[in-house]
Order: structure tokens, then C-alpha cells, then sequence
């Protein structure tokens, strides 16, 4: 499976805050701070988005190392990712992201 599909199949590659931190982009930094408060209904600063991909070594958000839920379980159980849980049809905990994410359900059936 490619290395930059997260556990919840979602492509880490199109993810903004991969690219401000990968570009070092301060203003796109601040797009993604404003709208992912808005989106998550609290406060999230432009120093906390940098991350380089959930399943890669290096930088995290705050939310994506030690908060996700998604991330923690596929951890725990030493799954690849979800698409690799025996449990992953009708699993609660990556389900949200599935059910409003067709490539992400996409990329966990087909492994990458």
C-alpha cells in the first residue's frame, strides 16, 4: 500500500497540511488553521499544522499523533491500515470517514 494513504484511507498527499509543511507555507498554514477550527468547532493554530503523512516517520498535527481515533486503534492493533482489519466493515470508528469519503473507502479496499 502506498506509503502516503493514512489508515483511514484518506490520501495524505492532497492533504494541505502536508503541503504548507512541506513548502514551509506559512499563509496556506493559516487557510487550514481557520478552517479546520471551523470545521472541528476549536481552536487550531497555524504552528500546529505540520505533519508529513500518518503512516510515515517525521512531524504530526497534534490531532493526527496522539488525538485520532482512527490512527490509535490501527496502531494498537498493528494493522497496516483499516483496509487491512478484519473489523473494518461497519467499524464505528473509521466508518464517518467512509461514509462521506468514496476514494478513501476506495483506497482501503484496494490496499493503495
Amino acid at each position: 500500500m502506498k506509503q502516503l494513504i493514512a489508515y483511514c484511507g484518506l490520501d495524505c498527499e492532497k492533504c494541505d497540511a502536508r503541503t504548507a509543511t512541506l513548502n514551509n507555507d506559512n499563509a496556506l498554514r493559516e487557510k487550514v488553521a481557520r478552517l479546520w477550527s471551523e470545521l472541528n468547532g476549536v481552536e487550531i493554530t497555524p504552528e500546529m499544522i505540520n505533519c508529513e503523512g500518518c503512516r510515515i516517520d517525521g512531524v504530526k498535527t497534534p490531532y493526527c499523533n496522539g488525538l485520532c481515533p482512527i490512527r490509535q486503534c490501527a496502531l494498537g492493533k498493528t494493522v497496516e491500515t483499516c483496509g487491512h482489519c478484519a473489523s473494518m466493515d461497519g467499524c464505528k470508528t473509521v466508518g464517518t470517514v467512509l461514509s462521506n469519503n468514496a476514494e478513501a473507502l476506495h483506497n482501503l479496499k484496494n490496499k493503495g
